[in-house]
């Protein structure tokens, strides 16, 4: 047997599988049972001869076989999308599907954007993965998906990154805190506190990093978190302070389980942008979202 004796769904569980280097994630993304994917995999060593994947322990790798397959089976599957995109443009924005990934700061406000636009086009369907800075940027490099939401441009890639709103930092502390009814803090009084932080390759872990580095303090970090949810936790709790997005803390700072500490040259502004590969031909779907969210969005996100 050989490879052209392979079906495209064959190659579809395959990409996927070798994509998360994980059968029960693949079969989620593809809505099939890790049984099914199994065989499917299985089908796929008969036809190429040689093994695709190996276990150590309780994690898979691709085999050189598997990663040179791969590299194949991903330009494959894009020009699948590609033909499915072409053939949404002729169908026009009554249906369609979009791809999205966002930095996980940005989950707290673009699901109720998605869900205004979809309002307006409900037959569109929407695939939305949030992630670290680092992981979105692979996802966008590798043409994974249609457009991309983060604070921070990309750089040293061909993309085209548009701002549609304002997207400021602050430091938080919990209420009782002793700096929390201070005015104008100096930042270097900011040095003396514990910081609780994001994962590497947060972008907002980079900013409190540059920002420091900047006025050339020293960070005196606790500890290490890989979600903004469990940071907030930890500060109300008392254990520390931490810099985060506006946007992540609307519902904590109304019911005072938060403050935000007037700090000098605080907050931070920067700006949320949507991204897209240059070379990238949007859907009448992708191009009416990134529409939305340049017209839109800004009128709806708090900037203070």
């Amino acid at each position: 047997m050989t490879l052209r004796h392979a079906t495209l769904r064959q190659l579809q569980v395959f990409e996927s599988v070798a994509r998360n280097l994980s059968f029960s994630r693949a079969a989620a993304e593809l809505h099939l049972t890790q049984p099914a994917v199994s065989m499917q995999v299985k089908l796929m060593e008969e036809h190429a001869g040689l093994p695709l994947f190996e276990r150590l322990g309780k994690k898979i790798f691709l085999t050189e076989a598997g990663a040179e397959l791969h590299q194949h089976s991903r330009v494959i599957a894009q020009q699948l999308r590609d033909a499915d995109e072409a053939l949404a443009a002729r169908k026009g924005l009554s249906q369609g599907r979009l791809l999205i990934t966002m930095v996980s700061t940005a989950k707290y406000f673009v699901p109720p954007l998605l869900a205004r636009f979809l309002g307006q086009h409900p037959g569109v369907t929407v695939k939305l993965s949030a992630n670290n800075r680092e992981v979105v940027l692979k996802q966008l490099a590798d043409n994974e998906v249609d457009l991309a939401i983060m604070g921070r441009t990309p750089e040293g890639m061909d993309a085209v990154a548009e701002p549609f709103a304002r997207h400021p930092h602050v430091i938080i502390a919990a209420p009782g805190n002793p700096l929390a009814k201070k005015r104008s803090i100096p930042l270097a009084r900011l040095a003396q506190e514990t910081f609780l932080i994001r994962e590497p390759g947060s972008g907002t872990r980079g900013l409190l990093e540059r920002l420091f580095a900047e006025h050339r303090l020293p960070l005196n970090v606790s500890m290490e978190m890989a979600s903004n949810e469990t940071i907030k936790q930890a500060v109300q709790a008392g254990m520390g302070v931490s810099l985060l997005s506006l946007h992540t803390i609307e519902l904590e700072l109304k019911t005072r389980r938060l403050v935000v500490l007037d700090v000098q040259g605080l907050p931070i502004v920067r700006d949320w942008h949507v991204v897209h590969l240059a070379a990238k031909r949007l859907s009448p779907v992708a191009q009416a979202f990134r529409d939305f969210l340049l017209s839109t969005a800004g009128k709806l996100l708090p900037e203070r």
